[in-house]
């Protein structure tokens, strides 16, 4: 099995001939998000990823083997909600056309961050994972939201990597949260 503990971020350094030549592996956004995984590359290697905590992977980035050979990291298709603001003016509700596409989006953003799900920011949509309940949510707040199968590349940050896998330590934007700096009005009692 060939071993990878060095990830390099969207190839970097690397010469683009070197990269295009390189063998593939396609990952999901639930793989990516993984530190430690084994997965097959597109010329039927067995590969063991073995990466420090906390990294995220991307589609763009680039894995470098033991053996020193390089693998193209695709981001995979994968079932995801793509939220688009209503663009018709046909709700019934007579301020229709005060609808600003820009500002529904972003509300539907900061509800959505709201309740921290990985979330896909793109100028004129955004992406989640398949959730009915806040599939139901987005329509009733009049966005339309259509299941597609796409590539996910959510936004890093606060609740990028690790939630929900059991590491203590899964901020990783740069904060020693140890050391308690102020996060506003919610006091911490640091014994």
């Amino acid at each position: 099995m060939l071993q990878v503990s060095i990830l390099v971020p969207q190839c970097k350094g690397l010469a683009p001939v070197l990269v295009r030549r390189a063998a593939s592996v396609t990952l999901d956004w639930d793989v990516r998000q993984k530190s430690r995984f084994d997965t097959e590359s597109s010329d039927g290697r067995r590969v063991g990823v073995f990466l420090p905590r906390g990294t995220v992977v991307r589609g763009g980035d680039v894995l470098l083997t033991q053996d020193g050979s390089l693998l193209r990291v695709i981001a995979a298709a994968q079932p995801v909600l793509k939220i688009t603001a209503c663009t018709d003016h046909h709700h019934g509700h007579e301020h229709a056309q005060a609808h600003d596409p820009a500002f529904d989006l972003m509300r539907a953003a900061y509800h959505l961050g709201n309740r921290h799900v990985p979330i896909e920011l793109r100028p004129d949509h955004l992406k989640i994972e398949p959730d009915h309940v806040l599939a139901d949510m987005l329509r009733a707040m009049h966005l339309t939201v259509v299941e597609v199968r796409e590539p996910f590349e959510p936004e890093g940050g606060a609740y990028a990597p690790g939630h929900g896998g059991g590491h203590a330590h899964a901020h990783d934007d740069g904060h020693d949260h140890a050391r308690g700096h102020d996060h506003g009005p919610h006091a911490h009692a640091h014994g």
